[in-house]
């Protein structure tokens, strides 16, 4: 009988324990729906998918029960507007790689699995209106985009994004998330280059230029038969080649930076491997190009010179303002990287 009193008392204090943590469950489950659903009201509302984050909604967010795991990944892109014009931060451009990122996700999965843009989502957060949230994931520097997993209990801990590759940061976004959350971006969809109003101006004027242009060049009186055109060509080629002139063209990176210790003072050579300024390879390419001149002067000029010590004294000079220019860049990429470069003797010759 003791026993039977011990198993009624018992079933009814589990009754009880279970009755009270029904209702703390469903509440907990009814925030967070209730919280998925404006976010994805928000989403939609954004043109490019990106939410703006606030100091209120980051709080709703982090107010979700942690006792579960929070049923979406979302990504911040740190912002500050007031520091756009900071050509060294680029900013501009990588929350336009960002953006592309959110909306590729979104046009990739609406139709085919519209259940994933509940998984995950964007946002963008500006330090002049949301200060206390800067603070709170002790963001100093900029740029910063925080990636924070369902797993993560303190988003203080979420990793950061890595920002060297400026190329094609929507593409490396994109693989960071697929193989942190296993969540398909799908293919970034950047925009054309060039409208289709665009192309079609562009066609109709080469379709009237055409006639034109194909009369001259059989009469031969274009500056397509000008051979210093030709000359003036190559050597422009040459000295985009050998410059990084692409490498600044698709990294756009700026000619100079504004010295951070002294704001008066310009920056054109920057000391470290992870940064090339435009003018450092505008400068490296002018030497280079020296010694491609001095070359080509040597084996087409000097060459046809019949005095011998007169052109003995040419290869002379080549051979010293070549080994000058060649020098320069040897010591500026000792001084910009900290590698030099040290002759051996053969062991033959010791």
């Amino acid at each position: 009988m003791h026993l039977l009193k011990l198993s009624h008392f018992t079933l009814l204090l589990l009754t009880l324990i279970l009755s009270s943590l029904v209702p703390t469950i469903t509440i907990a489950d009814s925030d967070t729906d209730s919280i998925v659903a404006d976010l994805l009201s928000l989403q939609s509302q954004s043109k490019s998918g990106v939410i703006r984050l606030t100091d209120r909604l980051l709080r709703r967010i982090l107010s979700l029960p942690t006792t579960s795991l929070r049923p979406f990944t979302f990504l911040i892109f740190f912002d500050a507007a007031h520091l756009h014009d900071k050509s060294e931060l680029n900013l501009p451009s990588l929350k336009s790689e960002f953006s592309l990122v959110a909306s590729s996700f979104i046009s990739n999965n609406r139709d085919s699995s519209p259940h994933l843009l509940s998984t995950l989502f964007f946002f963008d957060l500006e330090f002049k209106d949301s200060q206390s949230s800067f603070a709170f994931f002790d963001v100093n520097t900029l740029p910063h985009i925080r990636l924070i997993d369902p797993d993560v209990k303190n988003p203080k801990d979420a990793p950061q994004i890595d920002l060297r590759d400026y190329s094609r940061l929507a593409e490396s976004i994109a693989e960071l998330i697929e193989t942190k959350t296993k969540v398909s971006i799908g293919p970034i969809n950047r925009p054309p280059m060039f409208s289709r109003k665009q192309i079609t101006v562009c066609v109709v004027i080469v379709l009237i230029c055409t006639p034109y242009a194909i009369k001259k060049i059989i009469a031969g009186g274009t500056l397509l038969h000008d051979y210093r055109l030709w000359l003036f060509g190559a050597v422009f080629v040459y000295f985009f080649s050998v410059s990084g002139a692409m490498f600044n063209i698709i990294r756009k990176m700026p000619m100079f930076i504004q010295d951070r210790n002294d704001p008066g003072k310009l920056v054109f050579f920057y000391q470290g491997s992870g940064m090339q300024l435009g003018a450092e390879g505008f400068a490296v390419g002018f030497l280079y190009t020296i010694v491609g001149l001095v070359l080509a002067l040597v084996t087409h000029g000097v060459i046809k010179i019949r005095n011998v010590n007169v052109q003995r004294t040419l290869m002379v000079i080549a051979l010293i303002v070549s080994f000058w220019a060649v020098g320069k860049v040897v010591h500026l990429d000792n001084w910009k990287t900290g590698y030099g470069i040290h002759g051996y003797w053969p062991s033959s010759w010791r």
